[in-house]
Order: C-alpha cells, then structure tokens, then sequence
C-alpha cells in the first residue's frame, strides 16, 4: 500500500541544496549544426568568458536534406544530432579545438508537467555533444558551478594518464567557482562519453553525463544520413518531489531519453531509405534493451572501437550495459510511425511504483467508492488491467510535478507507453527533418475488426 509518507519523499538530495544555475541561451552558431563546425576566428586568451545564467537553453533547429549534403561534402561527414539536446559551440586557437563545459544545476522539463532539479553542463542534462575528428587537439575548460566538487572522466578515450579526470588520484578535484582546462589529442575514432569521476554515485544519479563522437579522419565508404545519439537514463524522484534521490539502487520511478520522457521526447524524424547511425550511451544502474520497431539494426561499434563488417551482428535489440556506448546503424526502408523504446517493460512508463497491491481480478468498486469518499483522489488501482487508467489519464493525477504512468495520445487512441519511449517517423520523399505528423497509412494496411473470428483453427 502506498502511505502519504511515501508520497512526501523527501525534496533534498545528499549533495545540499544548491542555488538554481543555467545557461544563457546558446549562440546562433551552437543553434546551427553546420555553423557549429565553422572555424571562428582564434583568441589570444586561453580562458573563455563565463556566461551569464539564465533558465534553458535553445534547440537547434532541424536540418534540411541540402544541410546534410552540404556537410558532408565540406566535412567528409554528417553532424550528429542529439534529439532534445544540442552540440557543443567550439572555436579554433592556433593547433587547439578548444570546448567549454560549465557543471551546473539546471531545472529541466522531463515531459509537460514536470519539471525537476538536475545536475548537468550546459543548460541540461545530458551535456552538450562533443563533436571532433580524429586526429584533433582537443582543449576542453571545465568550470564548476556544483555546490561540491566535480571532475570529469573521458570514457573510453585514449589519453595522457592525468587528463583521464578520476579525482584525488590522477588530478585535484576542481572546486566550486574553479576552472580546469583537459588537453589531449584524439588517437581514435568512434562513440565516447564524458561524466564525473568524484562523488559519481551523487553527480551521475543526477544527470552528469554527455557524449563525445569522434568521426573517422577517412569518410566512411557507405556515409551515414542521420546520426543520433541517445542516453537512457532512470531516475528515482519521488512523487511530489523535485530532486532525484542518489541514494535508490534499484526502484527508480521515472526513465528519460536524453532527458526527457515520454510524451516529452522529441521523435526522430528519418527519410525512407536514409542509412541511419543510433549512437547509445548508459551511466545508469541497470541495462537498456533499446528495441527498434520494423527494421533491423546491424551493430557495428562497441565503446572499444569499430567492428569489422564481416562481425557485423544484426539486432532488433540492443542491450546497452552500465558503462558501455554501442553504435548501430540501419537503412530505414519501410515508412511509418515506428516506436523506438526500451524493452524493460517498466522503463517505457513513468512514476513507477514498487509497493502497490495487486488488485487485477478483485472487484473493489464498492470499497474503492468509501474510500473515496474519506481520501480525496483516491482511485482504486488496474482491478481489470491498467489500461483502464490509459484511457482516462485524468484519472490518475498524482501529486504535483509527477507524470502519469502511460501517456500520450495518437490517431487511434491512448498510446499506453512512457519513460525511455519515442518514434521514428519515416518518410518517403522528404526534403526537411521538420516533424511531418502522424503517418497516413496506405489503405489497407492498418488491422481491422471482424465480426468473427474463423472456426476449426484452435
């Protein structure tokens, strides 16, 4: 049974209760991938000027077919996109392409309804997408703005030992109001992530993390269209409440791609017939079997380096490991609507709890009616299943700043599914990434009633 004590979790987490920092808006070369890319004009000071807080940060518009062109014959590759995130801005000084993370406590929308105190770099969690090329000399400043300590780790990167960012043992731990700066050379090539080696079970529980994509310095033989990378994430932030808890283990309630939930994850919008790269990454406590609907997937790099195609495996589901990136790439040759989730069946639902009875197959109209009348909002919990409480979602308000269980509306009614949950919505003939709506499907391709079934067959 759940108690209004487990409703009234507790709102402060291990770290303190830190004042509320965030980004300025992000500059119109950080909102353009393509500008992003663009060497801006080198400074003589090493130390960039620090921004001014504000509250979020802006999402870079979506590309055009003739960006994607563009890049890749001034690149030699396709940017990455980070649905719901952004790339991180970066400039030239002389040999050096220098970055600038910012440690941070941000409010960050998970889905509409909900808003919750992370931590991040920034203006959100996960970080900005580090984006290089192999070969590159990369300068990354990392400024601190935590109430405590942080340090950042390069996962999976070859570099000098002491840039390799494991506080107390191989650099000092950069204290609030500090900035460090990492150097080191990119020897390698293929998907990586950045995240806290101090304090990690607080800082990583809270959202510290980001990505590093480093493309190879020779174009790939078959390009890739779209590129995306994906973080899922779960949290445990107790009904009500709007600071993870770093201290849960096991019964995390609330499951994010990239820092959202759905209905707040942003679809990824595909070209029938694109060849398509689905970067994952995972610094949380359990695996993710991202599961990918009508097509399959051939993985083709691990977070230790690229897989030879002929060890080319082919996947409808990925299980992504604490601690691991993997890459998979697939055509996308059949148009629709298509889900792309994790297949852990609580993962794709919200505000999960782990102490409700089991009423499924007990008739509990009449006592569910008493006690209604002394708890107001109380309902009574799946009696026939919980799809009843998908239908009327309005039923099952929780407390304030929790999410429904299921949610999300489409063109045949409730889409009973939340959490680690969005869709990739192909299309034939498309020329921009814009979000084109729901599918219109061919007629007769969609599943239909009949008034029976035929005899004989069981």
């Amino acid at each position: 049974m759940i108690t209004r004590r487990d409703l009234l979790a507790r709102a402060a987490v291990a770290g303190g209760s830190a004042a509320l920092l965030s980004r300025t808006p992000l500059a119109a070369q950080e909102q353009d991938p393509h500008a992003g890319h663009q060497m801006p004009a080198a400074h003589a000071d090493h130390q960039p000027k620090m921004a001014a807080p504000a509250s979020r940060r802006t999402l870079p518009p979506p590309p055009t077919r003739s960006d994607i062109a563009g890049w890749r014959r001034d690149l030699g590759y396709t940017p990455v996109t980070t649905p719901d995130g952004v790339t991180a801005k970066w400039r030239m000084n002389g040999a050096w392409k220098e970055f600038h993370l910012v440690a941070e406590e941000i409010e960050q929308e998970f889905a509409p309804g909900m808003t919750v105190k992370v931590w991040g770099y920034n203006g959100g969690s996960p970080g900005p997408t580090i984006e290089a090329v192999e070969g590159d000399n990369v300068r990354i400043f990392v400024t601190n703005r935590l109430p405590e300590h942080t340090t950042i780790h390069w996962h999976g990167i070859f570099l000098p030992n002491g840039m390799d960012g494991v506080g107390g043992m191989l650099q000092p731990h950069i204290k609030p109001g500090e900035t460090y700066v990492y150097e080191f050379k990119l020897r390698q090539h293929g998907t990586f992530m950045y995240h806290p080696h101090a304090d990690e079970m607080v800082q990583m529980a809270l959202g510290m993390m980001g990505f590093v994509v480093v493309h190879p310095k020779k174009p790939l033989a078959e390009p890739i269209d779209r590129d995306f990378c994906i973080f899922p994430h779960m949290w445990a932030i107790h009904p009500g409440t709007y600071r993870p808890d770093p201290s849960v283990m096991l019964d995390f309630d609330i499951f994010t791609l990239n820092g959202r939930a759905y209905p707040g994850t942003s679809p990824l919008i595909i070209r029938q017939n694109d060849r398509v790269r689905l970067r994952f990454a995972n610094v949380s406590m359990t695996s993710h079997p991202m599961h990918i609907h009508g097509h399959r997937m051939w993985v083709v790099e691990t977070d230790g380096g690229q897989i030879p195609r002929s060890a080319w495996v082919p996947e409808s589901s990925l299980n992504i490991v604490n601690g691991q990136t993997r890459a998979a790439d697939f055509v996308a040759d059949v148009p629709g609507d298509w889900p792309l989730h994790c297949h852990k069946t609580h993962h794709a639902m919200n505000a999960m709890g782990h102490e409700v009875p089991n009423p499924i197959g007990a008739d509990l109209r009449e006592v569910g009616a008493r006690v209604s009348e002394l708890i107001e909002g109380y309902t009574t919990m799946g009696t026939a299943g919980m799809a009843e409480h998908a239908e009327h979602a309005e039923h099952m308000a929780g407390p304030e700043n929790t999410l429904p269980m299921m949610a999300g509306t489409g063109p045949y009614g409730p889409i009973e599914m939340g959490g680690m949950f969005t869709m990739m919505k192909i299309r034939a003939g498309i020329d921009s990434y814009q979000d084109p709506g729901w599918y219109d499907h061919p007629e007769g391709t969609v599943a239909w009633k009949v008034d029976s079934a035929p005899e004989g067959l069981i």
